[in-house]
C-alpha cells in the first residue's frame, strides 16, 4: 500500500477527486472558496502591498481567480479583473463566484499589464492540452517582457497538468503556483516544473480517503514512499545479514566500477565484492580496500562467482565497455535468477548497450529471472536505444518501458522517473543540475545494488537510492564530483535514521554500547 499523502493525479483523477468530495456532502462552491482564499494567500505573502492584475478564464479556474480577487480587494491591494468571454457565460460555481465580485471586469483582450503589478493566472488550470493562442498567448508574452511575477492557480496557463514532452508553444512562467490536494504531474516534470516556481499545495477540503477510490499510481518520490521499508541495522545485525553486491569491473574504465562499489558499501551492504580481470585487480584492490576482489577474466568465471548463493544481488555496466563479454556478465546476472535464491539484477550503461540491437532478448531475460529482481538504469540516449518506438512524456515513457520489459525502470535526468512494470511511477524532484557529470550514474547505480541487497523492494530500492543520491548532491553543491557523492550519503542517511527514530532513540542506541 502506497502512501497517499505523495501521491500524484492527473488532470481527469483531479477532476474525479473534486467530484467524489461534493458528492460526498462538500459543496463546490465551498471548495472554490477555500481555493481562492489560498491564492490570495499565496499573494498577500509577499512583501508589501502592490497593485494585483487577477485573468480569469471561463471555467473553474478563474472562479477560483474571482475569489482571489475579492479576498485581496477586501485586505486592502488594489485590484484590477479581466475575464476571458462574458459574465453571463460563467456557469454554476464560477458563475456564484463572480456574483459575489464587486469590482469592475474588464475584457481580457483589451486588458494592458502595468509595471510593478502581481499577476494572478487564473485562465486555464491544468485542464488546457493545446498552446496558448489570442488574448491568452499575448498576454504571457507581455507579462514575460515586463517581468511581472505570476502566481498560478493549479497550473500556470499554457502547460497541460499530466505535461507534455517537448513543452510546445507559450505559457506563463509563474513564481509561484498553488495547487490543491494533491500534485500533479506538471509540477515534477521538467520543462514545466521551471515553469512553476514554488508549489504550494493547499488543503481545500477534499477528504483523502477519495483517493482509496481514485487508486493513483504516481508519486512524487519522497521518504514518506519508501522509508518504512528502509533496511535500517538493528543491534543484532551482522554483515552477512545486509547481503553481498557484486559488482562487474572493467578493465580500463576501472573507476566506474569503483565508485559504485563505494556507493554499494556507504549505502549499507554488508560486502561488496568487484569481478575483474587479472591484470585490473590490483587496481581495484589499492582504490578500495573494504571489497573484495575477484578474478573473473571470463564470462564462464564471472557465471561461476554468481553461484555462491550469498552474493544476492549483482551489478553489470559501468566501465565494463559495449563488447560481447558485458553482453554474456548480464545475460549470466539474469540466467542466475532462475534459482530458488534467485539474484536482485541491476543493469546500467554498457550492459544497457550491449541490447540495443536485439532489446527482445534483454526482455526474455528479464522474464525469466523469475526468483530476482531486475533494475534498468538508462538516462535518455540509452532508453531511446531500447525504446526507439516509445514516445509521450517522460513519465509515460518510463511506465510504458517497465510495462514492456518486466523491470523497474530508472529513467534517469533532472525529473528522474522511476516506473515498475505493474504501472507504479515515482517523480524526483531534488536533483541538482551539478549531478550533471561523469560519474554519478556509477554512484546510483551502487546505491539501487546495496539497497537490492539488503533485501528492499525494487522499486522502493531504486527510488530510495535516487532521493538519497539528489539529496546527499544538493547538500554538497556546486563543484561536485562523482567521488564526494559516496562520502556525503553518511549524513543524508543519519537525517533520515533521526526521521525514524528520533533524537533520544539515537542517544540510548549509542549509549548502549558505552
Amino acid at each position: 500500500m502506497q502512501p497517499l499523502e505523495v501521491a500524484l493525479l492527473t488532470t481527469e483523477q483531479m477532476y474525479r477527486a473534486d467530484g467524489l468530495a461534493i458528492a460526498g456532502g462538500t459543496p463546490g462552491a465551498v471548495l472554490m472558496e477555500a481555493a481562492g482564499a489560498a491564492v490570495a494567500g499565496a499573494v498577500m505573502a509577499r512583501r508589501g502591498i502592490a497593485p494585483v492584475l487577477v485573468l480569469c478564464g471561463p471555467g473553474n479556474n478563474g472562479g477560483d481567480g474571482f475569489v482571489a480577487a475579492r479576498h485581496l480587494q477586501a485586505a486592502g491591494w488594489p485590484v484590477r479583473l479581466a475575464l476571458m468571454g462574458g459574465v453571463d457565460k460563467l456557469k454554476g460555481d464560477a458563475a456564484g463566484a463572480a456574483a459575489a465580485w464587486s469590482g469592475p471586469v474588464e475584457p481580457l483582450d483589451r486588458v494592458e499589464p502595468r509595471s510593478g503589478e502581481v499577476v494572478v493566472d487564473a485562465l486555464f488550470g491544468a485542464g488546457l492540452t493545446r498552446a496558448l493562442d489570442g488574448a491568452a498567448a499575448e498576454l504571457a508574452r507581455k507579462v514575460a517582457d515586463l517581468g511581472l511575477p505570476v502566481i498560478a492557480v493549479d497550473v500556470p496557463s499554457g502547460l497541460p497538468g499530466d505535461g507534455a514532452d517537448p513543452l510546445e508553444g507559450l505559457a506563463f512562467r509563474a513564481s509561484k503556483t498553488v495547487t490543491f490536494f494533491r500534485k500533479k504531474p506538471a509540477h515534477l516534470l521538467v520543462p514545466e516544473r521551471e515553469f512553476c516556481g514554488d508549489v504550494i499545495l493547499a488543503d481545500i477540503g477534499i477528504p483523502a480517503a477519495v483517493l482509496a477510490e481514485i487508486a493513483p499510481q504516481s508519486f512524487e518520490n519522497a521518504p514518506a514512499l519508501w522509508l518504512s521499508g528502509y533496511p535500517w541495522r538493528s543491534t543484532q545485525s551482522h554483515k552477512y545479514d545486509a547481503g553481498h553486491l557484486l559488482v562487474a569491473g572493467g578493465a580500463t574504465m576501472t573507476g566506474a566500477a569503483q565508485l559504485a562499489c563505494r556507493a554499494g558499501l556507504r549505502i549499507g551492504a554488508g560486502l561488496v565484492s568487484v569481478a575483474c580481470d587479472a591484470a585490473s585487480l590490483p587496481i581495484y584492490a589499492i582504490s578500495n580496500p573494504g571489497v573484495i576482489t575477484l578474478a573473473a577474466p571470463d564470462p564462464a568465471d564471472f557465471a561461476a562467482a554468481l553461484e555462491d548463493p550469498r552474493r544476492n544481488a549483482v551489478l553489470v555496466g559501468p566501465g565494463n565497455g559495449v563488447t560481447p563479454q558485458t553482453r554474456a556478465r548480464a545475460e549470466a546476472a539474469l540466467e542466475a535468477g532462475k534459482g530458488a535464491a534467485g539474484k536482485q539484477v541491476v543493469l546500467d550503461a554498457d550492459a544497457l548497450s550491449v541490447f540495443q540491437d536485439d532489446p527482445a532478448a534483454l526482455w526474455w531475460g528479464i522474464r525469466t529471472n523469475a526468483a530476482g529482481a531486475t533494475v534498468l538504469t538508462p538516462h535518455d540516449g540509452e532508453f531511446r536505444r531500447l525504446f526507439p518506438d516509445l514516445s509521450g512524456n517522460r513519465l509515460e515513457r518510463a511506465r510504458a518501458g517497465a510495462a514492456r520489459s518486466g523491470a523497474v525502470v530508472v529513467l534517469k535526468g533532472p525529473d528522474c522517473v522511476v516506473a515498475a512494470p505493474d504501472g507504479r511511477t515515482a517523480i524526483t524532484a531534488v536533483a541538482p543540475p551539478w549531478l550533471a557529470t561523469g560519474g554519478t550514474g556509477d554512484v546510483l547505480a551502487g546505491m539501487i545494488g546495496g539497497l537490492l541487497a539488503q533485501g528492499m523492494a525494487a522499486f522502493e530500492a531504486a527510488s530510495a537510492a535516487v532521493w538519497i543520491h539528489g539529496r546527499a548532491a544538493a547538500e554538497r553543491g556546486p563543484g561536485l564530483v562523482a567521488e564526494d557523492l559516496p562520502a556525503a550519503l553518511p549524513e543524508v542517511l543519519r537525517g533520515l535514521w533521526l526521521a525514524v527514530c528520533g533524537a533520544d532513540q539515537e542517544r540510548n542506541l549509542f549509549n548502549s554500547f558505552r
